[in-house]
């Protein structure tokens, strides 16, 4: 096998999910490490570094999801949701969930433009409940690609 051939990449039976899944965890981590630093520092340049940040983890988050309904069905033949899928695919999903209402909150703050120091306790305790969810998701998911000793 040529690591370097393109069908390798291209057409592994599950390589797309696991290539995708990386870029909305590191941003989601990394917008809500900004948005920290931003009220820490009441900086609104680093506010709009986390919304974009938030941003781009929302819309990469549609294409992991959909990678992942992919794997299910084509890796795993369908098999029924039962046991760590249907943990993984329920962590998954509220995580996303929770990306996607944090990106809203920063878009209905005008785009990370509103007074730093206006950053409410509950949205950090979203983001940090987000994250936690992304751990155990991706913990899961790690029992279920056999990296952590799954099947």
């Amino acid at each position: 096998m040529n690591p370097f051939d393109w069908h390798t990449f291209l057409l592994a039976r599950h390589a797309q999910h696991v290539a995708l899944i990386h870029f909305p965890i590191a941003l989601f981590i990394a917008g809500v490490f900004f948005d920290l630093v931003a009220a820490w520092r009441r900086s609104i340049e680093l506010a709009r570094v986390a919304y974009f940040n938030f941003c781009a983890a929302a819309i990469m988050a549609a294409p992991a999801l959909l990678t992942g309904l992919i794997a299910w069905q084509w890796v795993l033949e369908g098999q029924r949701l039962k046991g760590t899928l249907l943990l993984h695919l329920l962590c998954a999903s509220a995580s996303i969930l929770i990306i996607w209402c944090v990106w809203f909150l920063g878009r209905r703050d005008g785009r990370g433009a509103a007074p730093p120091g206006k950053t409410s306790l509950w949205k950090f305790a979203l983001e940090f409940l987000g994250v936690g969810l992304l751990t155990v998701t991706g913990h899961l998911g790690g029992f279920l690609s056999g990296v952590n000793g799954g099947p």
